[in-house]
């Protein structure tokens, strides 16, 4: 949704200028989105939280219920999510794996190591056999799989099906299941097999890469527990409202676990399960007209919230009026219906959403930026310019204390 549920439009409206810009999360909407997802998904499917897509404690903890363990990426994700959700199953991946970072792995006793070349498979076998010697380390290559023609037609990110520095191709894939299950490896285990080969994917998509994955991997003629299908669900900026179908998703996955009994598939989603919760909230610092166009200068901007940069998109938004002007001089406002909104950065391209609908803003007035839970914060260039960062506010059912960044 683009405008802000009760709880953020109170929270937003109650904090003064000085605590602005600021990130705002709904945890009581989170639970419920979450909820919602876990209904929709049959028994044999397990969710891992794409920790990258928002690490923040409060976010984990409340995914807790909802979720059978997490992803990271590396050695820092690693230790943050272990202290964040202690005792909780992780699935380590991405490419470009460090020994210290397999051996900190190996020590917390990480569930599942997603291998993405042959030399990440020989140092995983050789510092297993060290620090790990009681036990068999369940191992996932990740496969680089060609894709049915047309079913990445509506990926926003394709990590797959074509040259990339993820995964295997499907021939050195075989190579590796190969040496998991001939005894060259004996300390490693093969769990089954990963892939994530696009992001920004609808549902029907999703299940067409899901079955060419699967199929695959029977394909393979050894025993699999899991195959892991990833995520990239879907979130549209430009229709807010509109969301990933998980109901059909979950059907459609149910008929492939159908079809395999005794076979677990896993997903991966991140930003499809936490950019609805979250909200960057900012106040207007000037109007002014330039070649015919309305701009509002904000707080913040893209070093705070670097999606619509990155993605280049226009970031949903809200605009809450405000008749507080404590200042004496002149209080700038729009003169057209549309506005840019652009942020204090000395770049064109600090811009938060272009010609927005916002007849009559002044400054003063607060804008709120929606879809904001997933790839905001953690992914912005904050202390470009050392303007101070944000505040962080976790709301549960309406009330909770606010802690500052």
């Amino acid at each position: 949704m683009t405008d802000p549920t009760p709880a953020v439009h109170d929270r937003v409206r109650s904090l003064s200028s000085a605590e602005l810009p600021a990130y705002v999360y709904d945890l009581a909407a989170l639970r419920t989105h979450a909820a919602t997802v876990r209904a929709a998904l049959p028994e044999r499917v397990e969710v891992y939280y794409a920790a990258k897509a928002n690490p923040e404690p409060e976010i984990l903890g409340t995914l807790g219920p909802y979720v059978d363990g997490y992803e990271v990426s590396s050695g820092g994700e690693l230790a943050h999510v272990a202290k964040a959700v202690p005792g909780r199953a992780l699935a380590f991946g991405g490419p470009g794996k460090t020994p210290a970072e397999v051996t900190a792995s190996l020590e917390l006793g990480v569930g599942r190591f997603h291998v993405e070349s042959e030399y990440e498979l020989r140092m995983l076998g050789e510092l297993a056999r060290r620090c790990a010697p009681g036990r068999r380390v369940a191992v996932l290559p990740r496969v680089n799989l060609p894709v049915p023609d047309g079913s990445l037609a509506g990926s926003s990110l394709a990590m797959g099906g074509r040259p990339t520095p993820f995964g295997l191709d499907p021939e050195r894939a075989v190579e590796v299941v190969r040496a998991l299950t001939d005894g060259t490896y004996p300390h490693l285990e093969l769990r089954g097999v990963h892939a994530h080969l696009a992001s920004g994917l609808e549902a029907a998509e999703q299940l067409v890469v899901a079955e060419s994955v699967v199929d695959w991997a029977m394909g393979l003629g050894v025993p699999l527990a899991e195959v892991n299908v990833g995520g990239g669900m879907t979130v549209d900026y430009t229709e807010p409202e509109r969301r990933f179908d998980w109901t059909a998703y979950g059907s459609g996955l149910a008929r492939l676990t159908e079809a395999h009994p005794g076979l677990t598939l896993r997903i991966e989603p991140g930003r499809a399960l936490t950019a609805y919760c979250g909200w960057y909230a900012t106040e207007v610092l000037d109007v002014k007209r330039s070649h015919g166009e309305d701009f509002a200068v904000v707080r913040g901007g893209t070093h705070h919230l670097r999606t619509p940069a990155t993605k280049g998109h226009d970031q949903p938004c809200t605009v809450l009026k405000s008749e507080d002007w404590p200042h004496p001089w002149p209080r700038p406002a729009a003169g057209s219906d549309r506005v840019t909104v652009a942020g204090q950065l000395c770049t064109p391209k600090d811009v938060l959403a272009r010609r927005v609908p916002a007849p009559g803003l002044r400054a003063g007035d607060r804008v709120v930026f929606s879809l904001a839970g997933a790839y905001a914060w953690n992914i912005s260039h904050h202390d470009f310019l050392m303007h101070p960062g944000p505040g962080f506010h976790f709301l549960d059912a309406g009330s909770a204390a606010p802690t500052a960044a």
